[in-house]
């Protein structure tokens, strides 16, 4: 699901509130708690049109010859308990439906979350995380207001619509048809102005999304904001996006407002013409003033029900809205699916990894291969380095060893099996990775080590520090290894932040391990720190390394040198130097010296 097609799909959405049935599947499991909430809902409304009734005799009988005090006094005590009544109907309604507006948002979240961490790392280069995000927290609360308020309001007023209709009728036929006669008029405005409410609805989200992903984006790389000075500019920026989703929210204001407004005239205006000619029937005898009285206060409840039904429809619309929105990643089927029944590796893996014939082409770039008829094999517990100038297919063969995309043709195979038939979850259990930006959680040390292995023991995650060199630094953390380590790690070094995915990898301990420039932005002290960590994590592992600096590279069991994909060179560093080829020409440009002189330079180095 990329971009362009929730945009598709966005613009093709329904012009009605019948996409709010989708949630039933997540309503479903709390059906007695709609059935307790629905009962509820029927007796409270019953209790207002009993009202009607009891004002009609009281007026008829409590004020006239056949009544007296002592029918009001029984009249008074049937009031007090039909409103008995309808307050508790009314607590168990409202306590209900709120408590299933929370439930069904809070399942809703979790579903489309799991959901989200099922896509490839493919599709979120596609779409927006402020989106994403804006889809989860401001979309689902307009579905937790509708759920515990709206629909609640929406079938009750119905309801009471409905009840009050067939009650005038029985009253007044010909006043009733002054009612009748009123509501096409009604629904009319209700029909234009509620598509329009629901289109600037949309706008409206989405212009919030829009603020969320500027927030993200901005707040995330704060760092380059504040070095080019750049603050003043990214407030004008983010004041004409909160303008332009001020202005959208207005539009739709202004436009629910007419509608209220509208209804209300439209409803109460033909309140005061029904008041007019039953006034005149009470006067001719056609009708007695109970039967006016309770007619015109179910012609209230009933122009009351549709103003509150025109003025929830807006709510109704908004949240179908957001329904298909959220709707529109569960449906969404992954780019790369898992396989129905995965393949498991026997044990012990070994962690070969094959390379057959693979091509593979990046969506944005359907004309260049990223890799072209690659063939590569790693054996047991041997290290090979990848190296090669910018936009070679280093980083893809990680990517689609990883199974984050998938090749257009050829194999991919870990011990003997594609990795097509393991699938990704079931493949990524035996492989560990130290990128060359570590990802660094807003928790603490041992949180952070943890995420490798989350069953681990403290004990275990000490030794893996140890192992990785970090518990040099951590002692010196103010809580050592309960330390919290900001947003993305904030507090740490590059060469410490290193140093903790070493250990996360340590922890996992997994036959395969991917390192991705590790090292590339240390110091040298840093560096040699790191070196004797990886070379700890190295042992008896399927090691791939992808480096520019060549330094790194020579204690490989092999170099690959790929150009444009292809894999063009092979062999140890002296070998390759030797050749004079690729390898030796970066090994020149990298040190300054002719390839000759390259090898001894980069021995120095070591």
């Amino acid at each position: 699901m990329r971009r362009d097609h929730l945009e598709e799909r966005s613009t093709a959405a329904k012009k009605n509130v019948f996409g709010l049935m989708r949630l039933w599947p997540f309503l479903y499991p709390y059906r007695l708690r709609v059935l307790l909430a629905g009962l509820a809902l029927i007796v409270a409304a019953c209790g207002v049109l009993a009202i009607g009734q009891g004002l009609r005799r009281v007026i008829d009988l409590g004020f006239g010859s056949h009544g007296g005090p002592a029918f009001l006094d029984q009249a008074l005590v049937g009031l007090l308990l039909v409103v008995a009544i309808l307050a508790a109907a009314t607590f168990l309604r409202f306590y209900q439906v709120s408590w299933l507006g929370e439930r069904v948002v809070a399942d809703l979240r979790c579903a489309v979350f799991s959901r989200l961490l099922d896509f490839s790392p493919g599709y979120f280069e596609t779409v927006r995380t402020g989106e994403m995000i804006s889809r989860l927290t401001n979309d689902t609360t307009l579905i937790e207001s509708v759920i515990g308020s709206s629909v609640s309001i929406a079938l009750r007023n119905s309801l009471l619509g409905i009840g009050g209709l067939v009650l005038l009728m029985t009253t007044s036929l010909k006043l009733t048809l002054f009612v009748m006669a009123i509501i096409p008029v009604t629904i009319i405005p209700i029909i234009i102005f509620g598509r329009r409410v629901r289109k600037l609805s949309r706008t409206s989200q989405e212009k919030v999304g829009d603020i969320g992903s500027y927030i993200d984006e901005t707040l995330h790389e704060i760092r380059t904001v504040q070095a080019y000075c750049h603050e003043d500019i990214d407030r004008t920026f983010f004041g004409s996006r909160v303008e332009g989703a001020f202005e959208a929210a207005k539009e739709r204001i202004r436009q629910r407002s007419l509608l209220t407004a509208m209804v209300i005239l439209l409803v109460f205006g033909a309140v005061g013409v029904i008041l007019w000619v039953g006034g005149h029937d009470v006067i001719a005898g056609r009708i007695s003033a109970g039967e006016l009285s309770s007619f015109v206060f179910y012609a209230v409840v009933v122009a009351g029900s549709v103003g509150a039904v025109s003025e929830t429809l807006g709510d109704l619309q908004r949240a179908a809205g957001a329904t298909e929105r959220l709707f529109e990643i569960l449906d969404a089927v992954p780019d790369i699916p898992e396989p129905l029944v995965p393949w498991i590796l026997a044990k012990p893996v070994r962690g070969e990894v094959t390379f057959e014939n693979v091509c593979f082409h990046y969506p944005s770039r359907p004309d260049r291969y990223a890799l072209d008829h690659l063939n590569l094999k790693i054996g047991l517990g041997e290290s090979v380095a990848l190296v090669g100038p910018s936009g070679a297919g280093k980083t893809t063969v990680f990517q689609l060893l990883m199974r984050f995309y998938r090749p257009d043709s050829g194999r991919i195979l870990i011990d003997g099996v594609e990795s097509e038939q393991l699938g990704g979850r079931e493949l990524r259990k035996y492989m560990a990775v130290v990128p060359q930006e570590p990802a660094i959680f807003a928790a603490s040390v041992f949180d952070n080590v943890r995420y490798g292995r989350p069953d681990a023991t403290d004990l275990e995650i000490q030794e893996a520090c140890h192992s990785a060199c970090a518990m040099e630094f951590i002692d010196q953390l103010p809580e050592g290894m309960n330390t919290w380590l900001g947003e993305r790690g904030v507090r740490l070094s590059g060469g410490q932040r290193a140093r903790i995915a070493i250990a996360r990898a340590l922890l996992a301990d997994r036959p395969i391990l991917l390192l991705d420039e590790a090292t590339s932005s240390l110091d040298a002290e840093s560096e040699r720190l790191v070196q004797e960590a990886l070379e700890r994590l190295m042992q008896g592992r399927t090691t791939l390394i992808i480096a520019h600096r060549l330094a790194t590279v020579q204690k490989a069991n092999r170099i690959l040198v790929l150009e444009e994909g292809r894999l063009v060179e092979e062999g140890t560093h002296t070998s390759l130097v030797e050749k004079a080829g690729l390898y030796a020409h970066l090994a020149a440009l990298q040190f300054g010296h002719p390839s000759g002189e390259a090898a001894a330079h980069v021995q120095s180095e070591a």
